[in-house]
């Protein structure tokens, strides 16, 4: 038995057709070797696209299951001069980490293996970006491409949605606010200079879900951006974007949600109603 759940929320009049979808009708995905069940979105798309999972409520503290322990005394300050060359990628992170003995705890800490994570997690939904920051990122915390592989209009053969992402990470669980979204959008002037030449897209992630107030500044930008839920271990549970990325590149594309082999629900990307498939 399917059930199918749709909220319309206000928004302000001059976007008073702005609907988020919540679904949980089954579809199958027919995969090489793995049948998942896929929970698909409403086809009728508006102006802010959002699939969700229950279990992100939960408030998951971002902490290392090491207990913790004092600082190493000949490890280096930690402070932003961790952006730096010794690490690239979340097992690059550990491991530089866990040989200085830094402290599992502090906030750069915290701060520095979320953003990893957040890369790692989304490289599964075609995103290729790369760590950055400096005196005058404007907080942006990754930075790179998103190539979306969608069937070609015309034959068989496959084209793509190529974007160019900056990403602000929040490691904190509390709840977001409005301002966050109003400092997103401070964040495109930092872009480098390619990034301000279009088809450009600004997400703010964080563990918890978009609030009310946080969904309504979105609808309301005038920049194309979104919001991305990523808990602690890296599962991405929500994506929701406004009109104005659609207008961008981003129109035809949804979300949906399906159980991975663990059993939890992911988010997963759809083309016109159809899931995406990645190419991994």
């Amino acid at each position: 038995m399917y059930l199918r759940r749709c909220y319309n929320k206000l928004l302000p009049r001059h976007f008073s057709s702005s609907r988020f979808y919540y679904s949980t009708e089954a579809v199958n995905l027919v995969d090489s070797s793995v049948e998942d069940n896929i929970e698909e979105p409403s086809k009728d798309y508006g102006v802010l696209h959002c699939s969700s999972t229950d279990h992100i409520a939960k408030n998951v503290p971002l902490k290392a299951t090491n207990p913790p322990r004092s600082r190493n005394k000949n490890a280096p300050k930690e402070t932003s001069s961790l952006k730096n060359g010794s690490h690239h990628d979340l097992q690059s992170f550990l491991s530089y980490s866990a040989k200085l003995g830094l402290n599992p705890d502090s906030t750069v800490y915290v701060g520095t293996r979320y953003e990893y994570t957040v890369q790692s997690s989304l490289s599964r939904l075609g995103f290729a970006l790369s760590r950055t920051g400096g005196k005058d990122d404007y907080g942006i915390d990754l930075l790179g491409p998103w190539t979306i592989p969608v069937p070609s209009n015309s034959s068989h053969a496959s084209r793509s949605i190529d974007l160019k992402v900056l990403i602000q990470c929040k490691a904190l669980s509390r709840r977001g606010s409005p301002h966050q979204i109003r400092e997103l959008e401070g964040a495109f002037a930092g872009a480098p200079h390619d990034y301000k030449q279009g088809g450009v897209l600004g997400l703010l992630v964080s563990q918890r879900p978009a609030t009310k107030g946080m969904r309504e500044a979105l609808g309301r930008s005038g920049w194309p951006m979104g919001c991305v839920t990523c808990t602690a271990e890296g599962r991405i549970v929500q994506m929701l974007w406004n009109r104005r990325a659609e207008e961008e590149g981003l129109e035809g594309v949804g979300v949906g949600v399906r159980y991975a082999k663990d059993g939890e629900k992911e988010v997963l990307l759809l083309w016109q109603g159809e899931a995406v498939r990645m190419g991994k």
